[in-house]
């Protein structure tokens, strides 16, 4: 299993880090948050990060996807943790394009994968419907009649749900609410009759939205997978999310970290850089040794999507642990160590602060995983 970049997958970081440096800081976030963007991320730019084939790493060759690995996705998702870039690639490029693969028929492969390649569809899962992560608590009842199904519900939390031209939406053909078994995914047109859409701004300005049901009609030929038998298709799903969105978060920490080395270097107090002061270089010591640890987790994390799928539930829950304690502990650092301003508005350290805590719930906290991988290794 590579615990290493090869050139390829360095050159594509380097490429990333270098367009989403100049083309979509910090500020264009800020700028997106103040005007309250309708969309809530640029559309051209998301359109650039589709050409340049960003939308389809993972998708495979014969769907029009650049086939390049959750390794080269990984590179890409970081430098854009790195930046907190507002684009659908988690959403569409990720959760969206892997539920496609995992549970679509070959028609339906055929018929959105290209599309999600280029950019051109974009999709939420419609999953939680409690303050928590909670996968397998679903509420939301999808009734037979005739060759189709009737959904009736309430789910909340929706990433890019406000606007998604496609939803997954996770329903219960039968069972009791937290069975796994039963559950069904269903693919509803974000504007079909009977969809309720309302938009809820997160902290950190990631998009999301509480979706109604109401009475929505949709064929049998909009399941994705077996009728009943969805959890098979939903936990890898999330699984390829965890891992995708623990790369975000190292990015997000790395770029904290190095923002405030960087200000410890500049920052006088008593007549004397704060960075000579031996309690913050031990706390910026215990950062790094932290980061490094979490690299190798993310790494086995990423390779295991695509080279032994069989580990990927035990790695996703560590990865995600890991990465939620990491970026808790770096961005609550880094706003410790700016002093009075890292709290404030005008500086950018406080973006990764709260881009850190509204990641760190996003498909399961720490408690939940850390559960998880002690339950999947026989505790």
């Amino acid at each position: 299993m590579a615990l290493v970049l090869n050139e390829e997958q360095r050159l594509l970081q380097e490429t990333a880090k270098d367009f989403l440096g100049s083309r979509a800081p910090v500020e264009a976030l800020r700028k997106l948050r103040d005007k309250r963007d309708a969309i809530g991320y640029d559309a051209a730019l998301w359109q650039e990060m589709a050409e340049m084939g960003w939308a389809s790493i993972i998708v495979p060759e014969i769907y029009g996807g650049l086939e390049f690995g959750f390794l080269g996705l990984g590179v890409v998702i970081e430098e854009a943790g790195r930046t907190l870039t507002a684009s659908p690639l988690l959403c569409s490029g990720v959760v969206g394009a892997s539920a496609i693969l995992l549970g679509g028929s070959e028609e339906q492969k055929q018929s959105l994968l290209p599309s999600i390649a280029q950019g051109e569809l974009t999709f939420a899962l419609a999953l939680e419907e409690t303050h928590h992560h909670r996968p397998n608590h679903i509420g939301v009842a999808a009734s037979q009649q005739k060759d189709g199904y009737v959904l009736n519900g309430n789910k909340s939390f929706v990433l890019d749900g406000h606007n998604a031209d496609r939803l997954i939406v996770v329903a219960r053909s039968h069972g009791e609410t937290r069975d796994t078994e039963g559950l069904s995914l269903f693919l509803v047109d974000g504007n079909a009759p009977g969809v309720t859409r309302t938009r809820t701004i997160m902290a950190d300005s990631r998009n999301a939205a509480n979706i109604q049901l109401n009475n929505v009609t949709v064929t049998a030929s909009s399941i994705l997978g077996e009728v009943g038998e969805g959890w098979s298709v939903l936990e890898p799903v999330l699984d390829r999310g965890r891992v995708a969105l623990a790369a975000e978060m190292m990015g997000c920490a790395l770029e904290s970290f190095e923002r405030t080395v960087n200000y410890l270097k500049e920052r006088e107090q008593f007549g004397v850089l704060i960075g000579t002061f031996q309690s913050l270089q031990h706390r910026a010591a215990h950062m790094q040794s932290e980061l490094e640890l979490s690299r190798s987790v993310l790494l086995q994390a990423l390779s295991s999507v695509d080279e032994s799928p069989e580990d990927l539930p035990v790695m996703a829950s560590l990865a995600k642990s890991r990465l939620n304690e990491l970026v808790k502990l770096v961005t609550n650092e880094a706003v410790q160590m700016h002093g009075g301003i890292g709290v404030t508005d005008d500086l950018e350290i406080g973006f990764f602060l709260k881009r850190a805590r509204s990641a760190m719930q996003i498909f399961g906290d720490t408690g939940y995983h850390k559960d998880r991988y002690a339950t999947l290794n026989g505790y």
